[in-house]
This record gives structure tokens, C-alpha cells and sequence, in this order.
């Protein structure tokens, strides 16, 4: 393998999720989600956008299909819309939404590109969170497994890779606790541990299920922990860094890794500790076909001994305005992400399930979308991952966040992550020259 080629099987796809590009808010029997309601409140999403239309990809399947095989790419990571399948989130299934998601799997099987469907990207029923509290509560957990089943079901032989679920934190933290994602609510701690938890279970529990209905399919989550860098290669600092890494995320990726939480974890919570039921721990570590990384920056480490967990989490200052606030340009993270999740744990396999920057991408007057800044990215990370697999780490796939412009959550359309520029006005797409670059990178599967 030359220095900057990847190998052959190596998979390249692109990503988006539901509620950020799909529109048709409450279209074909399409029951309301928790984003639904969040954006009814004034400023919870920048400009007070919401995602009635979004990218529109619902109405616009066949542009987005056409742009994706111009890019070459062999896969399509995508969310299902939990309410457009069961509008009250259990119980009628909304046939006319069950047929979009087949019918988008048909189209890219016909066009050569695999889909890969993520289960949970943050878009809860909202008919589950006023009745039953949401991820507060377990019943929420087992009616996740059955909507897993029922789309495995459906799905058949379509879908051969399923994420579980999509960054446990923003959805417990941001969205139970912070408050500035949907559902917007402020828990006190012990109730936002106790959401943590029922994510972690309803990743295990729909996997369990998954495995029933579709032994056919390979099966993972995609998760972004806070992913963390040696301040330089020495044994030393490389131990601090994985030590690190494990206790940081002991609530989340550690506890779904090991089996359980680790001992710092309990000590920090102490009597906000969530409950655990006998057999939990036998569902959340369920063995993984595949462990997906959303990884866009990492923090330096440092050994230090002078300190009783043994190392140091240093700041790095931002001086890339990426239009998000936690944005940062780290290409280093995805070459040490991928190797300290393998050193810690060993996983069968490692797909980036997200990777991308956010541009201030504008048209010129010719309607070129010149995004210089996008194509260092790439340029930059790619040969950090390129890195990872010449070094023999497992990584055997990467999706870019993202194919289109969407809707950022709370942060609106103004940070722009697509590979194709959107009009939010008008719908039009046009291929950005980032896109150029990646069609390129996937014809010659290298860095060019």
C-alpha cells in the first residue's frame, strides 16, 4: 500500500440524519418528534428556523441519490425519524412513512450504494416523552427494542449495517440537562444519570433485538467521546492519554466497552448514581460487529504524576472559527482516536461514522462554492486516518458529516457541513469543490 492509499475494500460514504436534512415535518402521517416542539420556542434554534423543511431530502431522494453516486460513494449513513414510522412512538405503524425509508433503501441499492441506518439521532417521539418522561424512563427503552425489531423486519435483506444509536451525550447532557437541545429540559444530576443509563440500555436493547430479527446484519453504535492526544508519542504520555480517555468516558463508551462503570465513575456520581438492574450490564456489552467513532477534534494530555489521576488535560487555544462552539481543527485526533479505542478495547472494527467541518460556504458570482478551507480539512484528516491504517489499526470505512447543508441543531443553517451546497429557499444542490476533492480521494482511493 502506498503511503497515502487506503485499501481496496476500504468503504467511503457520507452521512446526515433525519430531522437535520429530511423536511416534511409532519408530512404523510408523520407524528411530531421532540424537535417538533423544541422549535416552537423562540430563539431554542438560531434565526428560528425549523425543521419543517430543513434539507429536504424527502421531496429531493433522487437529486441527493444522483449527487452521491457523481461522488462514487458505496455508502449512505441515514437516521430513521422514530414518529414518521410510529407516529405515537408504539403501536399504528404509518405505512406511507415506512414506505420512504424502503423505497431509499431500493433507490441506493439500485444506484450500488449500501445504506447504513442509524436507529436514534436524537428525534424522539414526542408522544413518548409527554406520556412517559422520555429516556427517563425503561418502558421508553423496551419500546425502542420493539421499533428496532419492526424495522429490521421491514427492512429484510435491505440493510445489511445498523447503528443503534447516535452520541449518548448530546442526548442525555445537552438535551436532558443543559437544556439547549430538544427535549430542553434541566435535570438535576441524578436524573440525568438516570438518562444516561436508559441510553446505554436502549443501545444494548436494541441490539439484542436487532440480532433476533436481522442475524443477517452487522450491528454497532456511533458514538463521540471526548477523544484524547498524547502531547507527544512517549510511553508515558501515550498512558495518560488512554487513561484519560476510559475515565472521561466511563459513563458512556467505557461502560459499553467493559460491561460496566468504572470505579471513577461511581466515585464522582456518588448518591446520584443511576440505578443499575441485574442483567443491564449483560445487554449494554453486547458484543459489537463494528464500534463507530463521530470524530472531529481531540484535547492534548500530558503525564502527570504530580496529580492523583496521573495525567493532565490540557487546553488547546482555537484560533479555527468553524461556526460551532466546540468546533476545532485537531487532524491528529482521528490517528490517536483510532488507536487508543483499539488498545483500550480491541473492537472487530472501526468505522468513522462522522467527520466534517463546518464552512461559511457562499456561491460566487459564477456559482462556483470555492471551500478551500473544507478541502484542508480532508486533506489534513484523511492523512491522519491514512496513518491509522498503514499502522494496522481496524479502521475499515469513512463516512463524511456531512452530504448536504442541514439544519445544526440549535445552531440553525448558518454552519454550513455539506459536500453539496443547499439553497434552503429554493432546495437546489450544487456539488462544492470539497466535493470534487472527495470524488477524487474515492476514485483513486487515496489522498490526492
Amino acid at each position: 500500500m502506498s503511503a497515502r492509499k487506503f485499501p481496496e475494500n476500504f468503504i467511503w460514504g457520507t452521512a446526515t440524519s433525519a430531522y437535520q436534512v429530511e423536511g416534511a415535518g409532519l408530512e404523510d402521517g408523520k407524528g411530531p418528534s421532540i424537535w417538533n416542539e423544541f422549535e416552537k420556542r423562540p430563539g431554542a434554534i438560531a434565526d428560528d428556523v425549523d425543521g419543517m423543511i430543513a434539507a429536504d431530502e424527502y421531496h429531493h431522494v433522487d437529486d441527493d441519490i444522483a449527487i452521491m453516486r457523481d461522488l462514487g460513494v458505496r455508502a449512505y449513513r441515514f437516521s430513521v425519524a422514530w414518529s414518521r414510522v410510529l407516529p405515537e412512538g408504539r403501536g399504528r405503524v404509518n405505512e406511507k412513512g415506512m414506505a420512504y425509508y424502503l423505497s431509499l433503501c431500493d433507490k441506493l441499492l439500485s444506484a450500488g450504494i449500501e445504506p447504513y441506518v442509524t436507529l436514534y439521532h436524537w428525534d424522539l417521539p414526542l408522544a413518548l416523552q409527554q406520556e412517559l418522561g422520555g429516556w427517563e424512563s425503561r418502558d421508553c427503552v423496551e419500546l425502542f427494542g420493539e421499533y428496532a425489531s419492526l424495522m429490521a423486519e421491514r427492512f429484510g435483506s435491505r440493510v445489511k449495517n445498523y447503528f443503534t444509536t447516535n452520541e449518548f451525550l448530546a442526548c442525555s447532557d445537552v438535551g436532558y440537562s443543559l437544556g439547549s437541545i430538544a427535549p430542553g429540559l434541566q435535570l438535576n444530576n441524578r436524573r440525568r444519570n438516570q438518562v444516561r443509563h436508559h441510553l446505554l440500555l436502549a443501545h444494548g436493547t436494541a441490539l439484542q433485538a436487532l440480532r433476533a430479527a436481522a442475524p443477517h446484519a452487522k450491528v454497532g453504535l456511533a458514538e463521540n467521546p471526548r477523544f484524547m492526544m498524547p502531547v507527544m508519542d512517549t510511553p508515558d504520555h501515550v498512558a495518560a492519554a488512554k487513561k484519560a480517555f476510559r475515565e472521561v468516558n466511563g459513563h458512556f463508551i467505557t461502560a459499553v466497552m467493559e460491561g460496566r462503570y468504572p470505579d471513577c465513575y461511581w466515585n464522582a456520581a456518588g448518591a446520584d448514581a443511576p440505578e443499575v438492574r441485574e442483567g443491564d450490564f449483560a445487554r449494554i456489552s453486547a458484543p459489537m460487529d463494528f464500534l463507530g467513532l463521530n470524530l472531529y477534534f481531540g484535547r492534548l494530555v500530558r503525564s502527570a504524576p504530580e496529580d492523583a489521576k496521573g495525567y493532565e488535560v490540557l487546553d488547546i487555544p482555537n484560533h479555527q472559527d468553524t461556526g460551532i462552539n466546540d468546533g476545532r481543527f485537531e487532524p491528529d485526533s482521528l490517528y490517536w482516536g483510532c488507536r487508543i479505542v483499539h488498545e483500550l478495547w480491541n473492537p472487530k472494527e472501526i468505522l468513522i461514522s462522522e467527520n466534517g467541518i463546518s464552512t461559511p460556504d457562499r456561491p460566487r458570482r459564477d456559482g462556483k462554492i470555492i471551500d478551500t478551507l473544507r478541502i484542508k480539512f480532508l486533506r489534513s484528516y484523511l492523512g491522519s486516518l491514512q496513518q491509522a491504517v498503514a499502522e494496522g489499526y481496524p479502521v475499515t470505512g469513512y463516512f463524511h458529516w456531512s452530504l448536504l447543508d442541514n439544519l445544526e441543531w440549535h445552531c440553525g443553517i448558518r454552519p454550513r457541513f455539506g459536500l453539496a451546497y443547499v439553497n434552503f429557499h429554493t432546495g437546489a444542490r450544487t456539488l462544492k469543490l470539497s466535493g470534487e476533492y472527495f470524488r477524487e480521494v474515492i476514485r483513486k482511493n487515496q489522498i490526492p
